[in-house]
């Protein structure tokens, strides 16, 4: 799947222009089908993402009952941590939405009892039972930031849980705090019909960059992600700051 890159003028704008992304292509989704799966991201970005699109009046015209949230990885901390990319999820956008309490499918907390890798078990086993009619998992949406190493989700770097298969991996010892954290994994995320992966920053340029020249799972998972019919790179300026014209497909 070829690699769509679109560079906005700043971060703000990339936000803004994402939100409405996201919000029509939901629109669209939701009338032709009786269940849309979207999976959010964190970061600064990914959070703005949603406060931008909490404030555009269409997202009034989304069909929020049949919209399915879920999360491409999630930091294994208390559940009322503002660390939690569900809470500042919840508070940039979802807390203002007719969402059924049942759409909503966040990762287990600390405060479940279990440990990371129970953890993540019980996200496989929430998104395989929820995708039991359909021949796999089958994401409708994919959000994705990416970090200056870039990692996406809570595939970093040369960390041997990144490469693990299956649905979703407990993560150890990440490179970037807190150490325990719930990731999707490659398997789960290049099964989503649409990836996104959204940066901004001249601190991503390289990842950037190279990430759209060659593919690496190992050392820039960034490099390794794509949907199965659409796969945009949603960047501002500052991030595109690397790229030669000739080298984006």
């Amino acid at each position: 799947m070829t690699k769509r890159v679109v560079i906005h003028s700043d971060s703000d704008a990339l936000a803004r222009t994402t939100a409405a992304r996201l919000l029509v292509t939901l629109i669209d989704l939701c009338a032709v089908q009786d269940r849309v799966d979207v999976v959010l991201t964190g970061g600064t970005v990914g959070i703005r993402t949603l406060a931008m699109a909490a404030q555009n009046p269409i997202v009034r015209d989304v069909d929020w009952s049949i919209v399915h949230v879920w999360w491409g990885d999630e930091r294994f901390v208390a559940k009322d941590s503002p660390e939690r990319n569900a809470r500042q999820a919840y508070e940039a956008l979802l807390a203002d939405l007719p969402l059924p309490a049942g759409n909503i499918h966040e990762v287990s907390s600390t405060d479940d009892g279990i440990d990371v890798d129970e953890a993540a078990q019980r996200y496989a086993r929430d998104l395989q039972l929820a995708h039991s009619d359909k021949s796999g998992l089958n994401f409708d949406v994919l959000l994705l930031g990416m970090g200056p190493d870039g990692h996406v989700a809570s595939l970093f770097p040369g960390h041997p849980d990144a490469m693990t298969s299956g649905v979703a991996v407990g993560v150890h010892d990440s490179p970037k705090p807190p150490p325990s954290r719930v990731s999707l994994t490659y398997d789960a995320i290049n099964a989503a019909r649409r990836v996104w992966v959204i940066a901004a920053g001249e601190e991503k340029a390289q990842a950037v960059a190279q990430a759209l020249v060659s593919v690496d799972p190992v050392s820039l998972p960034a490099s390794a992600v794509c949907g199965v019919v659409e796969t945009l790179w949603l960047i501002d300026a500052s991030a595109a700051s690397a790229i030669e014209v000739a080298e984006v497909p």
